[in-house]
């Protein structure tokens, strides 16, 4: 092999090695994919040994992925998967002065109570309906609505544990007390046996991409022109929770968010609410 060049094997010895810590610190499923393949592809890129590279190596590398379209939140992934490869694993301080990319502040998409409620009552059948109400009632990802056990639900006490969420994380959520009524009977009445509160015919947890499906074609038959998602939900569980004054502390615990920042992205939201108020001087009569 010639110096310092890298072979197929030593990318793979490398990526193996940095899975097995990656396991050892608890990252996520999710995380842990993402980091490896962003980490072989830049290994593919550069086609060098780690531990001859050079943080113009790096730049060039995230330049190019720049250049590919790759969009703002995509690219702190492959900086943050990086920037762990030199420093965790390399015990490297080559991302030292390597800026992390900026993130551009999307207002999120948030529906009115009133198009809650409409996109609610489009539902096409009883699961539907319950999923999206728990989608906005507990403010939880979709990811965490589908992996949900009945075992995780405590309706005597209105809450569940969400297990394993973001971060690897176990969090305490909230249950609406309509929602608690309605799912205790849906699950008493229900055929098909599984220990997932949300399941298909054959008794696996129903897939992210169903509940997209099913949370669209509500939106279409409700007639909601905003780009709502299951995502959506969430976002509107946070922004209407604000407007009632609740605590943003109470809020960023709910949502699971380990930075209070991230939570405080729904204040924006609520500013761009208040601005279309309409002040009460401008409607006295001149």
């Amino acid at each position: 092999m010639e110096e310092g060049k890298a072979t197929s094997s030593f990318i793979d010895k490398h990526v193996e090695n940095f899975k097995r810590e990656l396991i050892v610190g608890g990252f996520s499923k999710r995380t842990l994919t993402m980091y490896l393949l962003y980490v072989r592809d830049f290994l593919e890129f550069v086609k060098k040994e780690p531990t001859t590279l050079s943080r113009e190596d790096i730049i060039a590398y995230m330049a190019r992925k720049k250049e590919e379209g790759v969009k703002d939140a995509t690219m702190c992934l492959v900086y943050s998967a990086l920037r762990h490869f030199f420093k965790e694993y390399l015990k490297s301080n080559l991302m030292d002065d390597i800026k992390r990319p900026k993130k551009g502040t999307k207002l999120p998409v948030v529906m009115t109570r009133d198009e809650v409620k409409k996109i609610l009552n489009a539902a096409k059948r009883k699961r539907d309906k319950l999923i999206m109400m728990l989608l906005y009632s507990s403010g939880l990802r979709v990811s965490e609505v589908t992996k949900m056990k009945i075992n995780d639900l405590n309706l005597n006490e209105r809450t569940a544990i969400v297990r394993g969420g973001k971060g690897n994380k176990d969090r305490l959520v909230i249950l609406s007390e309509e929602w608690v009524k309605e799912i205790s009977e849906y699950l008493k009445n229900r055929k098909v046996n599984s220990e997932y509160v949300f399941c298909n015919s054959l008794g696996r947890p129903i897939s992210i991409d169903s509940v997209q499906r099913l949370v669209r074609k509500a939106r279409i038959k409700a007639g909601i022109n905003k780009n709502v998602t299951p995502h959506s939900f969430r976002h509107s569980f946070a922004t209407h929770l604000l407007e009632k004054g609740e605590n943003i502390r109470k809020i960023q615990e709910l949502l699971g968010h380990s930075n209070l920042s991230t939570t405080q992205i729904y204040t924006k939201v609520s500013i761009e609410e208040l601005k279309k108020v309409k002040s009460p001087l401008d409607e006295l009569k001149q």
